[in-house]
């Protein structure tokens, strides 16, 4: 069996898994967000669903376009995890 590194290896590598896999969808909806929340301070519009709307159409559209890459991104780590169970079971 492995020492405690090669879990903390694993464990930040899936860290960095995670982070590749949110930042498609989340910095688009974040730059959504600020973008509508300038725009009804300048307009005084206090609207809540004219700033979820939009930031739901990004998502959308994001899932769409990224879907598929982070998708295989995490089948990938998966089967590399899965092949790393005979390592550590020695």
């Amino acid at each position: 069996m492995e020492g405690p590194d090669y879990f903390i290896g694993v464990a930040q590598q899936a860290l960095w898994i995670l982070a590749l896999a949110a930042a498609p969808i989340l910095i688009p909806a974040l730059l959504a967000g600020l973008l509508l929340g300038m725009i009804q301070a300048a307009t005084s519009i206090n609207e809540a669903t004219l700033s979820f709307v939009p930031k739901l159409i990004v998502v959308a559209l994001c899932l769409a376009i990224f879907g598929g890459a982070i998708i295989m991104l995490l089948v990938d780590f998966t089967q590399d995890i899965y092949a790393r169970i005979p390592e550590i079971t020695r």
